[in-house]
C-alpha cells in the first residue's frame, strides 16, 4: 500500500533519515519501533508532507506523494495522529472532529461521520461540548484519532499513541487500533511498548540513527535477542 525508497530527510546538515525504505501492507498494521532519536517522527511527518525530504520516494499505491502539499495528502487518504496528541485545546470536542474533515463539502456525511466517531468513542460523546484542553490524556488520544478517521483516510498514521499514558488507557488504545484495522483501515504504527505493539502489529520495522536495521514478523521480532534485550525486557537462555 505504501512504499518508502531511500528516503533521506534533513535538519540543516543533519540527516534524521539516511535513505530509509520500507512497506506498509494493505489491511495491516506495520509497526516502527525505535529509540529516542531515531527518526520515527521525521519519519512520519515526511509521509504527511509536514517535512520535505531531500531524496527519496513515497508512494501510497502508485501515486507518489513526494511533493504534495500536507492537505493534498490527507485528500489522497493518509491521516497523521500526531506524538503528544495535538488536539486544539480551546476548541470543544465536536468541534475538533469537524477540524479533521476540513477538507470535505459533504455535509450530511459529516454529520453522520460524527455521531459514528460518538458511537466508537463513547467518552466523546460524553464530552460532546467539552473543551479538549480538559480532556484527560486518554479522552485526547480518543479525540486525535477521531479527529483523524473524520478524513475517512485509507491509511492511519499514528505516533506513539501510548505515551504518558496509564496501562489500562494504554490497553484501550490498542484494543481501537486492533478495531479500526479489523474495519478496513491500514495503519502504520510507531511505538515504544513493544509488548502491546506485538499483540496487534503484522509486521515490524526497527529503525536506529536514521536507518533500518530490523525487517520482519513478530515471530521474528520476539526472537531477536537484541531486540529482546532493548525492548522486551527479556533475554534468551541457552549454550
Amino acid at each position: 500500500m505504501l512504499d518508502v525508497a531511500d528516503l533521506v530527510t534533513a535538519y540543516g546538515k543533519i540527516e534524521a533519515l539516511k535513505g530509509v525504505s520500507l512497506h506498509v501492507g494493505k489491511g495491516q498494521i506495520t509497526c516502527l519501533l525505535g529509540p529516542n532519536g531515531a527518526g520515527k517522527t521525521t519519519l512520519m511527518m515526511t509521509i504527511a508532507g509536514i517535512l520535505k525530504p531531500r531524496r527519496g520516494s513515497i508512494r501510497l499505491e502508485g501515486t507518489e506523494l513526494v511533493g504534495l502539499s500536507p492537505a493534498r495528502i490527507v485528500a489522497n487518504g493518509v491521516a497523521l495522529v500526531p506524538e503528544n496528541r495535538l488536539v486544539f485545546p480551546q476548541m470543544d470536542v465536536r468541534e475538533n472532529l469537524l477540524a479533521g474533515a476540513y477538507q470535505r463539502r459533504d455535509k450530511r456525511e459529516i454529520a453522520a461521520d460524527v455521531e459514528r466517531m460518538y458511537a466508537r468513542f463513547p467518552h466523546l460523546a460524553e464530552r460532546r461540548d467539552q473543551l479538549a484542553g480538559t480532556l484527560s490524556g486518554g479522552e485526547q488520544q480518543m479525540l486525535a484519532v477521531a479527529r483523524a478517521l473524520m478524513s475517512r483516510p485509507r491509511l492511519l498514521l499514528m505516533d506513539e499513541p501510548s505515551l504518558g499514558l496509564a496501562p489500562l488507557v494504554v490497553a484501550e488504545i490498542f484494543r481501537i487500533i486492533a478495531e479500526l484495522n479489523r474495519d478496513g483501515t491500514s495503519v502504520f504504527l510507531v511505538e515504544q511498548n513493544a509488548h502491546m505493539a506485538l499483540q496487534v502489529a503484522h509486521h515490524f520495522y526497527l529503525v536506529e540513527q536514521g536507518r533500518v536495521t530490523f525487517d520482519g514478523s513478530p515471530g521474528a521480532l520476539a526472537e531477536d535477542e537484541v531486540i529482546q534485550r532493548a525492548y522486551l525486557g527479556t533475554r534468551r537462555t541457552g549454550a
